[in-house]
């Protein structure tokens, strides 16, 4: 959610600027950090079944029923190239909206809310992998780790190809 910036008296009646933030839900694949705009979440879920769909692309890990509308679960581990896994790893899925269709995330598990400023978001560095680099907005550098931010229409188109 993005705040307008404002200018607002200080404590000791020198003008202090508000700055323009974005919150996230962050999310970890692989041990990597991850960010999503809180807005364009709709749902944080322990998939029961995910149903196989014949023939989809690798990167579609099936469906499920999310209150009656079929959703199309896309693995992010696979659109980014990364290994299944360990066994008995039970994923969670994050359900975005695009379009009219909703899509659900399966990551390795969902992190926290976080409010960052606009500011803090910084270019994807040069070493960062090609597909990665695809499917991010930018990264965040926090204390010991980095936030890479998702562009979900990117990766949607990704998981499409």
């Amino acid at each position: 959610m993005n705040q307008l910036t404002t200018t607002t008296p200080g404590r000791h009646g020198i003008a202090t600027a508000q700055t323009d933030e974005q919150v996230f839900v962050t999310i970890y694949v692989a041990k990597q950090l991850f960010g999503i705009p809180v807005e364009r979440v709709q749902d944080i879920l322990i998939p029961e079944k995910i149903a196989h769909i014949p023939l989809a692309p690798s990167e579609i890990a099936g469906a499920i029923n999310l209150r009656g509308r079929i959703v199309t679960v896309v693995d992010v581990r696979q659109c980014l190239g990364l290994k299944p896994p360990p066994e008995g790893t039970e994923p969670m899925c994050v359900t975005v909206e695009q379009g009219a269709e909703l899509y659900s995330l399966k990551v390795d598990s969902v992190g926290a809310v976080i409010s960052m400023p606009t500011e803090r978001i910084e270019n994807n560095p040069t070493t960062l992998d090609q597909r990665w680099r695809s499917i991010s907005a930018g990264v965040i550098q926090l204390e010991e780790e980095l936030l890479i931010l998702l562009d979900i229409d990117s990766l949607l188109g990704f998981a499409g190809r």
